[in-house]
């Protein structure tokens, strides 16, 4: 061995021995604390049984498109994937992403569920078809004008937190016997509301609907009669009742089709 060839090998392990074996070991032995802190919020994992309520209460399948906002170590998105949906979680935090990659190559369902650093509020949503998080209602409240331009039908799940004045679609909560023994075991549903405020010359008579979120107030003016309504829109599905009768309809468009 050459005095040139000693030298190379005494600095590389010199360089070697100089880089501490916990940053050596990181990646692999990144293991994330209840309570850590986070950019937008501190990190508390989701009940694994919770998660499945949420999951079901969106009633996720094959054919959607999950996206998990904050998704922590990956657990909500691996389980969209075992249902068969693609899912994508959004984390701020690099050692959270690089875990949840290894937890999904872990279960085999890597092929099905994404993990991307990145910024809430920097990520577009307009894809997926359902929307899961666990975040603080001062965050669900920045995101929710984003959520409400989703396309009509889009289902988004909450841990715990609401969105203000925006009232749910269902709510679920579970209790010790159902096996969920944390303190964060209530599921909030929304879906999406289609824009439907406006007036509406229909066959059933002179309609105005008025839009608070999914809630609908207004009018119905017909045989000379105006009745005051009630009613809801469920994604694009349209119902109300007035002057004692119930009409179900659809947004078509701009167009509101009554049946």
């Amino acid at each position: 061995m050459t005095a040139t060839v000693v030298r190379r090998a005494a600095l590389a392990l010199a360089l070697a021995c100089a880089v501490p074996p916990a940053l050596a070991q990181k990646a692999a032995t990144f293991e994330p604390t209840s309570g850590q802190a986070g950019k937008d919020v501190v990190w508390v994992p989701t009940p694994q049984v919770l998660v499945d309520r949420m999951l079901d209460l969106a009633k996720v399948t094959p054919s959607d498109f999950v996206m998990d906002l904050g998704s922590g170590d990956g657990r909500t998105v691996i389980t969209a994937a075992k249902r068969g949906a693609r899912a994508m979680g959004v984390e701020y935090n690099p050692d959270m992403v690089e875990l949840s990659r290894r937890n999904a190559a872990r279960e085999n369902v890597q092929a099905k569920a994404t993990f991307v650093k990145a910024d809430l509020f920097a990520t577009d949503f307009s894809k997926a078809t359902v929307i899961t998080m666990f975040l603080l209602p001062d965050i669900n409240l920045k995101l929710r004008p984003k959520i409400l331009a989703l396309k009509p039908g889009t289902r988004v799940v909450s841990n715990s937190f609401t969105m203000d004045d925006w009232k749910t679609d269902q709510t679920v909560t579970l209790e010790e016997k159902d096996g969920c023994t944390a303190s964060w075991c209530t599921a909030h549903l929304w879906i999406v509301p289609a824009h439907v405020e406006g007036s509406y010359k229909l066959k059933q008579g002179d309609l105005v609907l008025k839009q608070q979120f999914q809630m609908l107030t207004g009018t119905l003016t017909a045989d000379g009669r105006t009745y005051a309504l009630e009613g809801k829109v469920k994604g694009e599905d349209v119902s109300f009742t007035a002057g004692g009768k119930t009409y179900q309809g659809r947004m078509n468009g701009k167009s509101l089709e009554l049946r």
